[in-house]
C-alpha cells in the first residue's frame, strides 16, 4: 500500500510538471528570474491544475518518506519523469520511441542504485543536527552558481541548469520534510509553529517552485526535467548522509554499484533529454503562443522569422501575393516572370491604380513575338 502511495503520487508529480511547463513556455524571455512570473502564471487555468496535481503529488510523497523505506520511495518516486513522458507523447502527437522510455527507466535504475547503497534510519530514531545543515547552504551555493550560469546562456542550455537548480532546492525540501516528520513523532501540530524546520521548508518549496517555472519558460521540457530529476535524489542523498547519518557502504561491491547509479543517472539524463515528444510539446507551445509585442516594444520570441522579417517601409510588404505566399519574390525567381510587371519594373506603389499593371506584357527573353 505505502509503495501504490508512492507511484501514484509520482503519477501526480508527472502531470502537475507537463501541465506547468506547457503553460510557463509561453512566457517571454524577458521574465526569467522575475516575481512576475508567477503572478502571471496564476492567471492560467491550466498552470493552476498542473500545480493542484504537483501538491497533492508532493503530500503523498511526504506520507510515503514517513511509512515507507526511503531506498525504495526515492527511485519509486523519480518514475514521475516517466509519467511524464508517457502524458507528452499524446499533447505532442509523437510516436513513443524505446530509446525515450528506456532513457527514464536507467535514470530511476541510476537513483535506485545509489539509495541501495546507503543504509537510512528510520524516521524517529535519527533526528537531524541544526550543525550539520551546512551541507544544505553548500547545496544551495551550487544551485546559485547554476542559476547565474544559465542567466548568461540561452535556450535549453539555461533550462537544463536552471532545473538543476531546482533539483538541487527540491532535495533540500524533502531533507526538511524528513526532518519536520521527526518533529512531529509523538507531538501535535502545533509543536512546528517553534520549531524552524517548518518555516525553512515552507520557503525551500517557494524557491524551488520559482526555479522551476523558470526552467519551464527558457526551454522545452526534455532540457529541463531530466537535471531535474536527477539532482533532487543526489541532494537528498547527500543530506541524508551528513545530517541524518545515514551510512554510505565503501566495499568494492558497494563501490561499484554507486558508480553504475552515477553512470546510469548521466546516461537516463541524455536519453530523455533527447526525447522527441517532449520537443513536439515545446512546438505545440509556441503555435498556441500569440504573436504580441512586449511593453519594451521588441517582437515576441515566438513569431516566425521568415514570415515577419521585412520592414514595414518594404513596398513588397504591400504586394497582396507576397503577403499569401502565392508567388516567389523577385530576387528568387531567375527565369521568366508571369506577373504583370517586367522585371526591371518599379516596385509596385499600393496608391496607385490596379489597372495600370494590367497592361499586355510580353518579356523579350521569353522569344515570344508581341500580339
Amino acid at each position: 500500500m505505502d509503495y501504490a502511495t508512492t507511484l501514484v503520487a509520482a503519477v501526480l508529480l508527472g502531470i502537475g510538471f507537463v501541465l506547468q511547463q506547457y503553460a510557463a513556455r509561453q512566457e517571454p524571455e524577458c521574465l526569467f528570474l522575475s516575481p512576475r512570473i508567477i503572478i502571471d502564471l496564476l492567471h492560467k487555468p491550466r498552470w493552476l491544475v498542473g500545480i493542484a496535481c504537483m501538491v497533492a503529488g508532493q503530500l503523498l510523497a511526504a506520507w510515503s518518506i514517513g511509512h515507507a523505506a526511503l531506498t525504495l520511495v526515492e527511485p519509486l518516486l523519480t518514475t514521475y519523469l516517466l509519467f511524464a513522458l508517457l502524458l507528452a507523447v499524446p499533447m505532442a502527437k509523437q510516436a513513443m520511441r524505446w530509446t525515450e522510455v528506456a532513457g527514464a527507466l536507467i535514470l530511476c535504475a541510476g537513483v535506485a542504485l545509489l539509495s541501495l547503497s546507503r543504509s537510512t534510519k528510520p524516521i524517529g530514531l535519527s533526528f537531524g543536527s541544526f550543525s550539520h545543515w551546512f551541507v544544505a547552504a553548500i547545496i544551495a551555493g551550487i544551485a546559485y552558481i547554476a542559476v547565474l550560469t544559465g542567466l548568461r546562456t540561452r535556450g535549453p542550455a539555461r533550462a537544463s541548469l536552471t532545473g538543476l537548480a531546482a533539483g538541487l532546492v527540491f532535495g533540500i525540501q524533502d531533507a526538511l520534510t524528513r526532518q519536520t516528520l521527526e518533529i512531529l513523532q509523538g507531538h501535535p501540530l502545533s509543536v512546528l509553529f517553534t520549531n524552524w524546520p517548518p518555516y525553512c521548508l515552507l520557503a525551500a518549496g517557494i524557491v524551488g517552485l520559482w526555479l522551476m517555472q523558470n526552467a519551464f519558460s527558457a526551454g522545452p521540457l526534455h532540457a529541463s526535467l531530466p537535471t531535474m530529476a536527477a539532482g533532487e535524489p543526489v541532494a537528498g542523498i547527500a543530506l541524508g548522509i551528513v545530517v541524518f547519518g545515514d551510512r554510505i557502504q565503501v566495499t568494492p561491491g558497494m563501490l561499484a554499484i554507486e558508480a553504475g547509479g552515477i553512470a546510469a543517472l548521466i546516461i537516463g539524463v541524455v536519453a530523455v533529454a533527447r526525447s522527441s515528444a517532449f520537443t513536439g510539446l515545446r512546438k505545440i507551445t509556441e503555435v498556441i503562443t500569440p504573436h504580441t509585442a512586449h511593453v519594451d516594444g521588441s517582437a515576441h520570441r515566438h513569431e516566425h522569422p521568415d514570415r515577419f522579417s521585412r520592414r514595414p517601409d518594404d513596398p513588397r510588404t504591400h504586394r497582396r501575393e507576397d503577403l499569401n505566399g502565392l508567388r516567389p519574390d523577385p530576387v528568387d525567381g531567375a527565369g521568366p516572370r508571369e506577373g504583370p510587371a517586367p522585371l526591371d519594373a518599379a516596385p509596385l506603389d499600393a496608391a496607385r491604380p490596379r489597372r495600370v499593371h494590367r497592361r499586355p506584357f510580353h518579356d523579350p527573353a521569353s522569344g515570344e513575338d508581341g500580339g
